[in-house]
């Protein structure tokens, strides 16, 4: 053979041997997960491991950039958001909850407890009872024990109890300066609002005491303005005392009528006498607005 044909000969050979080497190794890789797909998943699951990435409403325009976005359930949050309460009542000119409509049961009466935030080991059973028999209950309360204790409103709360304004000191209202009276209520709004992230709706003054100004600074804050119209007296009792709880069911059955305005108070005894009190109350025939349901204008 000539040069040139041993040379053509050995550069086919070679390109021969380079093409089998080649394929041997792509068919290698095609049993090897790809790095791409390692590292894949771990990245897509990382904003679903984390509820707070999750619920961000930062996290939905990332997502969607990147096509599909991973955070597809996040609707749910807002389906889960609670319904508006309609109005169905409103309070007359002696604190009692009466129906807007007369197709609206009248036979109900209002929760209300005075004087706190004072303690968790109260506030608990109290949610718990209220639990128990699905009922809502006004806590009106004091700014300088929310001041001492915020964690205590914020329990209020976040277990589903409305809150009231009953003053930043607990003192009588109505022969106080007009400035005084604002700001004995509006800090008490103020701080609510700061912790809890709303303000009051409902004003009760100490001692049913709030004169013309303090109704209408209550008015000028949203808020709707009332004493009671049913006291439990528990006030007057006494931790040495016997009986209480006979005492306190006596005490509002016998002042019982279709909307009573119920006052009761943080109160070791009430706590204690709440569940009786509440099946005594339902075995009458009454059950319990929700305050959410009243308007906030008294006719």
């Amino acid at each position: 053979m000539g040069k040139a044909t041993i040379t053509l000969l050995l550069a086919a050979c070679l390109l021969s041997a380079c093409s089998t080497g080649g394929n041997s190794g792509n068919t290698a890789s095609g049993n090897e997960p790809s790095p791409s797909a390692s590292v894949q998943p771990a990245a897509t699951a990382q904003p679903s491991a984390t509820p707070e990435a999750a619920a961000s409403p930062e996290a939905t325009p990332a997502a969607a950039g990147g096509g599909e976005s991973t955070l597809a359930p996040q609707p749910t949050e807002a389906a889960a958001a609670p319904a508006e309460v309609p109005l169905l009542y409103h309070m007359n000119k002696n604190y009692d909850i009466v129906p807007n409509d007369e197709a609206t049961n009248k036979k109900v009466v209002l929760l209300t407890f005075d004087d706190g935030p004072k303690e968790a080991a109260m506030i608990n059973p109290l949610m718990d009872t209220l639990d128990k028999h699905k009922a809502k209950a006004i806590f009106f309360v004091n700014g300088y024990r929310v001041k001492e204790h915020p964690e205590l409103l914020e329990l209020i709360h976040s277990r589903g109890g409305i809150i009231g304004n009953h003053s930043w000191d607990h003192i009588v209202l109505k022969d106080k300066p007009e400035a005084e009276v604002k700001k004995q209520i509006e800090d008490v709004q103020k701080i609510v609002k700061e912790t809890i992230g709303e303000a009051p709706h409902f004003f009760r003054p100490p001692h049913g005491a709030g004169g013309d100004v303090g109704k209408r600074i209550a008015a000028e804050n949203g808020m709707l303005y009332m004493t009671w119209s049913n006291g439990s007296l528990d006030w007057e009792m006494k931790a040495k005392d016997t009986g209480k709880t006979e005492k306190l069911i006596a005490n509002v059955t016998s002042q019982l009528h279709s909307g009573s305005n119920i006052l009761m108070h943080e109160l070791p005894w009430t706590v204690e006498a709440l569940d009786s009190l509440l099946t005594t109350l339902e075995g009458k025939g009454y059950s319990f607005v929700d305050p959410r349901s009243i308007e906030l204008k008294m006719r």
